[in-house]
């Protein structure tokens, strides 16, 4: 996941658009109605919002990556080595195998 995430951000053109987004950010706070003699300043609660889930999902798929990137290693970790218990089953097993083997058949 990483490395097509890796290859999906450093291309050209992802970079040039990051870089618009960043410098031209969504500024909605200016947007406002005017009801009778109250101004209603809708913006200022658009733009916290529109932040808010921006920033909420960078950080959701932020997290899963981790996650997902440690269940990886865990797994690799956990098939490398055996531990006392299988060691001494798999022992016990192949002298089974073997008495069976050397056994005569009726």
């Amino acid at each position: 996941m990483f490395k097509a995430f890796k290859e999906f951000a450093f291309r050209g053109n992802v970079i040039d658009l990051a870089v618009g987004v960043i410098l031209g950010a969504i500024d909605v706070k200016g947007l406002s109605i005017m009801v009778g003699n109250a101004k209603l300043q809708y913006g200022q609660f658009l733009q916290a919002s529109i932040e808010f889930l921006l920033i909420a999902f960078a950080l959701f798929i932020f997290v899963k990556g981790i996650t997902s990137f440690r269940k990886k290693e865990e797994v690799v970790e956990e098939e490398a080595v055996p531990t006392t218990e299988e060691k001494l089953l798999t022992e016990i097993r192949d002298a089974l195998i073997r008495q069976n083997e050397s056994s005569p058949k009726n």
